[in-house]
């Protein structure tokens, strides 16, 4: 608990101070937002602060820093160093930057935000990569609530369908209509729910003080059958970083009134999904290695969602039990609709399509969500389609990041800043995402051996590649 208590006031510490670092460098000013200067009262409206923070919180979230962080604690105690300091330097600058530059560049998404600064090629390839990853979130935020969902009706499949069909037509509807008709008004009462869940957790962990693993007792894996390294930093992403995050910070960079909500929207959001995500990995310390599943009578292989039901019933009763529902229900469905949403808005970008009108907004709709359902088709069909799109996605979610981070590290070094905030997250995410890429079953498989010295490799080879290109662009400056 001394491991889990340090980590707290850490990231209060982190926003507080390199917060303020990461606002100074990027130098919000009072130039009109998109919310303003491109009102359309659809994708482009002016909301109050605290409830576009909220919006945020949830957009990002999900169930990212429970899961997450509930197969991540497996790990050991190495959990709470990546959860604190790839926080605060790599996801909550990550967050910032996407979106304090999606403002700058008129709400636009990820892929034009890459293509401004690396290149046509890359906003092609960004553009295909992202809006399939979008889809690949639509689709198992689709299918793992409706399974729970069905479990409580009937052990009939029939209801996991016909939850399916409920969901994907919500999910329609959320992308559809204007962002402060549905997501506006049910996001923020589902963000205080999953906030209050998360406190209510941290005060029992505080009363029953249990003994987990400490850092100082040494960080030596723990878990039976993947490595550290690169997978602690693939399964634990939403507390971190995630490259979903590039995706939906745009959104509400589309909402807000002025730049300077900028570190508490998008920087606070992160940190505050940081804590959800120490709570989690500290509670599941407790239930792995604490006696903590012995403490409620449950088994030690349940999977995360039955992790977080189990728990929640045991220690906070009838409450628990309901909040438990909604982090593990609404919470990914809360996921899958932004993400859909998110999906229709880059794809308008790219073939420049107005979507201030129903009808200009189904000429999109239509086909992304008949190849989601595609993909939900495969999810539910194949014995294994849920794991092979997830870990698909788990790898997905972080080269994004990648792609995001050096896309920022250009932004700094065309604007004279300091680049090396995101140049070294930069680095160790290429590094991570090609290694688990090598490594991982669903991939290559090789050993992991050959993971880390690539990982190493990889890690040089690209601070050479950016340095020559560093010394190429600035001689050009030179010349001017």
């Amino acid at each position: 608990m001394i491991s889990f208590t340090l980590s707290l006031v850490l990231l209060v510490i982190g926003y507080i101070i390199y917060g303020k670092v990461i606002e100074k460098i990027f130098g919000p000013d009072d130039r009109p937002t998109p919310a303003v200067s491109k009102a359309d009262g659809v994708d482009f409206i002016v909301m109050p602060g605290w409830k576009v923070f909220m919006i945020q919180f949830l957009n990002i979230a999900g169930t990212g820093p429970i899961f997450g962080a509930i197969m991540g604690a497996k790990f050991g105690p190495s959990s709470y160093l990546w959860i604190v300091f790839g926080c605060i330097f790599a996801g909550a600058v990550h967050d910032y930057f996407v979106g304090m530059l999606s403002a700058r560049h008129g709400g636009v998404g990820i892929p034009e935000l890459v293509g401004h600064y690396l290149g046509k090629k890359a906003r092609k390839v960004m553009l295909v990569f992202s809006v399939f990853l979008l889809m690949m979130v639509g689709t198992v935020f689709v299918f793992s609530p409706a399974l729970i969902l069905g479990k409580l009706c009937s052990d009939s499949t029939n209801w996991v369908f016909i939850w399916c069909l409920i969901i994907f037509f919500y999910y329609f509807l959320a992308t559809m209509l204007p962002i402060d008709k549905i997501i506006g008004r049910i996001y923020p009462l589902f963000a205080i729910a999953m906030l209050f869940m998360a406190f209510a957790l941290m005060v029992v962990l505080f009363i029953k003080w249990p003994t987990i693993p400490e850092v100082f007792d040494g960080l030596g894996n723990m878990h039976e059958s993947q490595p550290i390294f690169p997978c602690l930093f693939i399964t634990i992403a939403c507390g971190a970083i995630s490259g979903f995050h590039a995706t939906q910070s745009p959104l509400m960079a589309r909402c807000m009134a002025h730049e300077k909500q900028g570190r508490p929207l998008f920087y606070g959001a992160m940190i505050t999904e940081g804590v959800v995500a120490l709570v989690w990995a500290s509670v599941s310390s407790y239930f792995f290695y604490g006696g903590g599943a012995a403490e409620i009578n449950a088994s030690l292989s349940l999977q995360a969602p039955e992790v977080v039901t189990t728990v929640s019933n045991g220690w906070l009763g009838i409450l628990g039990g309901a909040l438990a529902i909604l982090g593990v229900v609404a919470a990914p469905i809360t996921s899958g609709d932004t993400a859909l949403r998110s999906a229709r808005l880059i794809i308008a970008e790219f073939i420049h399509l107005e979507q201030r009108t129903i009808r200009k907004r189904m000429y999109i709709c239509i086909p992304l969500f008949a190849l989601t359902l595609c993909l939900l088709w495969f999810n539910i069909a194949k014995p294994d389609g849920f794991n092979v799109i997830w870990n698909y996605f788990g790898w997905a979610n972080q080269t994004l990041a990648a792609f995001a981070l050096w896309t920022i590290t250009v932004f700094l070094v065309k604007n004279k800043k300091p680049y090396i905030v995101t140049l070294i997250p930069a680095l160790f995410m290429t590094a991570v995402c090609i290694s688990f890429l090598l490594i991982s079953k669903d991939a290559f498989g090789l050993s992991t051996i050959v993971g880390y010295i690539v990982a190493i490799v990889v890690f040089i080879v690209s601070a050479i590649l950016f340095f020559l290109w560093y010394a190429k662009y600035q001689k050009s400056l030179a010349n001017k």
